[in-house]
């Protein structure tokens, strides 16, 4: 997964003001108490970062995709 892929599965499953408030606010278990965009920052690959992120918000693995059921979900790491 790239970061801008990241960035719009973001604004597609979260919604862009909602998902951009929880990357920099949400701290995260798995990423070691850190936010997603200082995970990100951090050089963590966006792909742990966003199953992170789902894994906290409890978001299903058939949600997580958007609307675009074709699209492939990212292997998790």
């Amino acid at each position: 997964m790239r970061l801008r892929e990241f960035w719009l599965l973001v604004d597609e499953v979260l919604g862009s003001a909602h998902g951009r408030e929880l990357t920099r606010e949400l701290v995260l278990r798995k990423l070691d108490q850190r936010t997603a965009v200082r995970a990100l920052d951090d050089g963590v690959e966006p792909r742990t970062v966003w199953h992170a992120l789902c894994d906290e918000l409890e978001i299903p693995e058939n949600a997580r995709w958007g609307a675009d059921a074709r699209r492939p979900a990212p292997p998790r790491a």
